[in-house]
């Protein structure tokens, strides 16, 4: 295995464990890893942005030339127009004909129209939420309340699916054919957190 995937492993251990320290408590090794994270982070968006909607949009426009990256970075950055497109379906065939679509397609897609309609409705202000109206709002709350609950749990899911990736990560980095990079770094780590800890003992309030 090359010398620069050794270090890349490494380095991504390191940087890991450096986020799992805050389980311990704030600490030098935490911070590291977040000004990266947040440092690449800031600098990859501001990069794609550049190559994908300035230089083109701006610099292509005045130069009639294409960007050399448009083809690698894909941004969707109009998320309201996305919403509102999936909103516009087709409750029946383009002609117009009741049965020429499957029962469940005509079914999702009353769904998503009653949900939108309603859920729209419940922000008009302008009319006292009552009667009929106000159960119809009141089923937009309904689409609201489920459709927060399940961006909840596409949240929580992901965020477990990251931490399972990390572990994973960890676990494979502790290979032999990784010089045991996982061990090395948690050792450091622990080391210069006790030394750490030592020298900056915590105060106690009277």
């Amino acid at each position: 295995m090359s010398f620069s995937t050794i270090l890349g492993a490494w380095i991504a251990a390191f940087l890991t464990l450096g986020i799992f320290s805050y389980l311990y408590k704030d600490n030098p090794f935490y911070k590291i890893a977040e000004h990266v994270f947040v440092g690449v982070s800031a600098a990859y968006w501001a990069a794609t942005f550049y190559w994908t909607q300035i230089y083109p949009n701006l610099f292509g426009r005045l130069f009639a030339v294409d960007s050399p990256f448009a083809g690698m970075y894909a941004i969707d950055k109009g998320n309201v127009i996305s919403q509102v497109k999936s909103t516009a379906v087709e409750l029946f065939s383009g002609k117009l004909e009741f049965f020429a679509m499957s029962g469940d397609s005509i079914f999702n897609n009353m769904v998503i129209f009653i949900g939108t309609i309603s859920a729209l409705m419940y922000f008009y202000f302008s009319r006292e939420q009552s009667g009929a109206y106000g159960r119809f709002t009141r089923l937009g709350v309904y689409f609201l309340m489920i459709s927060f609950g399940a961006s909840f749990g596409f949240a929580v899911m992901g965020r477990i699916s990251l931490l399972i990736g990390r572990f994973n990560d960890l676990i494979l980095f502790s290979d032999p054919s990784y010089n045991y990079g996982t061990f090395w770094m948690l050792g450091l780590i622990i080391v210069a957190l006790g030394y750490w800890s030592f020298q900056n003992p915590e105060r106690t309030e009277g």
